[in-house]
């Protein structure tokens, strides 16, 4: 192995330096073409052989497809989300248990589920990209996935960012609106937290403003402050707070979307449920949900799903024997059957 000592690495770094003065902005922009145009062909490419693969069995008229996005920056307090979707690829076939959902599904039909992979991130933002680009990105790769017939995105994050772009993408490839059911322990609509119009904390503000989300249904908050309340009467949006969850319990396990819009689109931040469930989050706020009411929840909902995404998990959090990685895969596997059929 190649050993490099500190007046070798100090050297390199001059030259680094030096030699990234000299570069025209033309030839950096051309650079991240080339990451970006790269990026996007590896996910077109493997989701034309899943669509082509799915196709030939015949009979889906919608199948889930599993596409990463591991970008954990736009978090407003730690960025562990950005290493899970492997950690959940992982999870999901163990073997600690069979490959059947809840309903009967089976998750080794590509019918139901296959894989596009990850979008770069990190690979895309070391070339310089900046959020805006990185975000078109991320939409041009969930409409990579749509455009193969039947294949539907199923977006594993990284931090709630993600979730601006990916519905975005899904309401313009569709040509309209959905209406979104949002699980988390926060209502994510800041306009701009802490000067950061993408972050974690804001990516529903950004959703509602766009018109991509006709109704959205927020489920599990325990953690809103008055911006979140007057943010959430200005776009409309019907907040479930847990206080009242009791209440409320009977609604939700009851829902029926989708009806005049595009279908529905299901966003799961880990940290609705409580700690006890998922201790693996970045924002660990007791008083959740439990495992099976999120499942109630799903199973009852009568809508087309569209899409949907499962986002902040942070293994860096998480239990010795992955307790929150098994949360996550099983919500993925749910989901998988929800979407399919």
């Amino acid at each position: 192995m190649l050993k490099i000592g500190q007046r070798g690495i100090r050297h390199l770094q001059r030259f680094s330096t030096a030699s990234f003065t000299t570069v025209s902005a033309s030839s950096i922009e051309k650079g991240q073409n080339r990451v970006v145009d790269a990026s996007l062909t590896l996910i077109r490419e493997r989701a034309k052989l899943k669509g082509e693969l799915v196709r030939l069995l015949g009979g889906a008229k919608a199948s889930t497809s599993l596409l990463g996005v591991p970008l954990g920056h736009n978090s407003s307090f730690l960025q562990g989300p950005a290493f899970a979707p492997p950690r959940i690829r992982e999870a999901i076939w163990c073997g600690s248990t069979n490959s059947s959902t809840e309903e009967g599904k089976e998750l080794k039909d590509p019918r139901v589920l296959t894989d596009v992979g990850d979008v770069p991130v990190q690979e895309i933002r070391d070339c310089g990209v900046d959020d805006d680009r990185l975000m078109n990105v991320i939409s041009e790769s969930v409409k990579v996935v749509m455009e193969e017939e039947p294949l539907r995105p199923l977006v594993l994050g990284g931090d709630h960012s993600i979730s601006y772009p990916v519905i975005r993408a899904v309401s313009e490839k569709l040509g309209g609106p959905v209406d979104v059911l949002h699980l988390d322990a926060h209502p994510d609509i800041y306009d701009c937290f802490e000067g950061n119009k993408y972050s974690h904390a804001s990516s529903f503000a950004r959703i509602m403003e766009g018109g991509h989300a006709r109704r959205l249904l927020q489920v599990g908050i325990r953690s809103i402050n008055k911006e979140g309340r007057e943010q959430g009467k200005r776009f409309g949006v019907e907040q479930y707070e847990m206080r009242t969850f009791s209440r409320d319990r009977e609604v939700l396990e009851n829902l029926k979307l989708g009806e005049g819009v595009k279908g529905v689109y299901i966003s799961i931040d880990v940290d609705c449920l409580d700690p006890a469930f998922a201790p693996g989050v970045s924002h660990i706020e007791p008083g959740g949900l439990s495992f099976r009411d999120v499942l109630n929840i799903l199973h009852n909902l009568q809508g087309d799903v569209v899409g949907a995404d499962v986002v902040e998990f942070n293994p860096q959090r998480d239990t010795v024997d992955g307790m929150t990685a098994m949360v996550a895969a099983k919500l993925v596997r749910e989901l998988a059957a929800k979407i399919s059929k």
